[in-house]
């Protein structure tokens, strides 16, 4: 609630106001008084004043030099300035003062209620906004661990997002990294004696050890990092700034970035083992663009992993080592990423034509000398697009087919190109029967969800974007899926929610049109009456008088 102090050395001024004006409706709780500026001060130092009404002409220290100091201590509370002298050099250091306004006697009762109330509003503005702010910044605190890593997951299956949804998630998220940067990527495989450990110990040993990547990675790199899809951990990271320069200077970049990487491997390497008892293994890309090839970098580092390179003997492996010879890149490069690319085929469920992508993939590796870790980097290529197709859906790949956590379980069961191709186009089809078989089902889902939000957000500033975030879908897909479902459009359901929600406090509770007004999340009382009357035909007051 808001309290008010009344300051004029004529005491029946403040006696009179306290008196006529209708305070409670205006949602004051408590009106205080002081005939000087040095009793306003006090009243100030003892109560929590929101809006102070003072007169200009008073012995000892004038109202303006009583605003003055009250916004030095106090820039929260609202200063009125009340005065019988209307010379203009007083109204406009009243202006530099950033008093709310400048009321002249005889005070007319209605023009101060109408000035106190917009006041009041503006107070209350204020607070919403604050409020609104803190809220936000609290969920995202809350949240912002799980948000970067399914931004990283999401990377690393090979989501392609536009530089500006990217950055700004960057930014929103507080991940250090900067777009269109060299990257190098560390994806951590770590042994006994915790490969066998429950799920919380697992979680506490990730922890540490991606903890310890980072104090020892942060000295001379930017660092993101979080549990990858397949069972490890990776760590994304970029030069900084001044490190960077310092490289450019001397007469053998190439040289001193390789030691640098390797220095900082090693060290992580043997702090882990000190510290955590832990056998790592690190597979280390090489430098790459970022995000445009985050995914390819990740594909690499598990296939290597995948064919045995070093895996779970703590050794490092420098995956530009292991790729020295133009025979060990096989041209699959424009078949994987030529746009359309798979994972936007499946996420926009176009069967046929990831169907098509699949089989041109194989014709090109056919046609090209490869090895058996290019079928891993296949393999993963169309698993990783299985896995985000499916993870979008609520599901997982060995819930639709065992076959899939099979052959991630048992490398060698990846023996040939027909097998690997047969394996691929079979899962798609597996994939396909079981997200439209359940399609139906997740748009009702996603409905419902959609619906349960509004509901328990009536004073919130809701709206087809924050909704759709929640969801974690762009805004126009959702509207077109809730339209598609309902009849009604998403913003049109919001509304009627709302103001349905407004019918009920008009008619059974006592509240005041204003405070229905914000707890509805509207800012402006007029803007909320306008809807109202568009709604049911009349005015919130009409609808409470009838």
């Amino acid at each position: 609630m808001i309290n008010v102090l009344l300051v004029d050395d004529e005491a029946y001024v403040t006696e009179s106001l306290a008196v006529t004006i209708p305070w409670e409706e205006l949602g004051v709780s408590g009106v205080h008084r002081a005939d000087s500026g040095a009793g306003a001060l006090r009243v100030l130092e003892e109560h929590d004043i929101d809006i102070m009404v003072t007169d200009i002409r008073m012995p000892g220290m004038t109202g303006l030099e009583l605003i003055e100091q009250t916004t030095g201590r106090w820039p929260h509370i609202r200063c009125m300035l009340l005065t019988g002298y209307s010379d203009f050099e007083y109204a406009r250091k009243a202006i530099q003062l950033q008093a709310a306004d400048y009321i002249l006697k005889p005070v007319d009762d209605d023009e101060f209620t109408k000035s106190l109330a917009r006041s009041i509003e503006s107070l209350r503005l204020e607070w919403e906004q604050a409020e609104r702010h803190h809220r936000l910044q609290y969920n995202l605190k809350s949240e912002i661990g799980v948000l970067r890593d399914n931004l990283l997951e999401d990377l690393l299956l090979g989501r392609q997002l536009s530089h500006r949804a990217l950055g700004e998630k960057l930014l929103n998220y507080e991940i250090p990294l900067s777009l269109d940067t060299p990257a190098v990527m560390v994806l951590i495989q770590y042994g006994n004696p915790y490969d066998q450990s429950d799920r919380s110990s697992m979680a506490l040993m990730e922890y540490a050890v991606l903890n310890i990547a980072e104090e020892v990675f942060a000295p001379a790199m930017q660092v993101w990092h979080g549990k990858a899809p397949h069972d490890c951990l990776i760590v994304v990271a970029e030069l900084k700034e001044d490190v960077r320069k310092e490289l450019e200077h001397s007469a053998h970049y190439d040289r001193d970035l390789r030691r640098l990487l390797e220095e900082a491997a090693e060290q992580f390497r043997e702090q882990a083992g000190k510290y955590l008892k832990a056998k790592l293994s690190l597979f280390v890309s090489g430098w790459f663009a970022f995000p445009e090839e985050i995914g390819s970098a990740y594909r690499r580092c598990v296939s290597a992993l995948y064919a045995g390179a070093g895996a779970g003997d703590g050794s490092i492996v420098f995956l530009e080592d292991r790729r020295t010879g133009a025979e060990r890149q096989p041209n699959m490069t424009e078949a994987m990423y030529k746009p359309p690319t798979l994972i936007h085929l499946l996420e926009s469920k176009q069967w046929e034509a990831a169907e098509g992508k699949i089989e041109d993939l194989f014709r090109s590796l056919r046609q090209t000398p490869h090895t058996r870790e290019h079928l891993y980097e296949v393999f993963l290529y169309v698993t990783n697009a299985f896995m985000y197709s499916a993870h979008k859906q609520g599901q997982f790949i060995y819930e639709i087919d065992h076959s899939g956590i099979d052959m991630l379980l048992n490398p060698s069961a990846i023996q040939s190109i027909d097998k690997l191709a047969d394996w691929s186009l079979s899962m798609l089809n597996r994939l396909r029967a079981e997200l439209s078989a359940s399609d139906t089902y997740s748009r009702s889902h996603l409905v419902g969800r959609v619906q349960e939000l509004v509901a328990a957000n009536h004073g919130q500033d809701m709206s087809v974007k924050t909704i759709a975030d929640k969801v974690f879908l762009h805004p126009v897909y959702l509207s077109k899926v809730y339209k598609a479902e309902t009849g009604e459009s998403l913003s049109d359901y919001i509304i009627r929610m709302r103001m349905e929600h407004a019918h009920y406090l008009l008619k059974f509770t006592g509240k005041k049109i204003y405070e229905i007004t914000a707890e509805l999340g509207y800012q402006n009382p007029q803007y909320f009456s306008k809807i109202f009357r568009k709604h049911y035909g009349m005015t919130p007051q009409e609808f409470r008088d009838q």
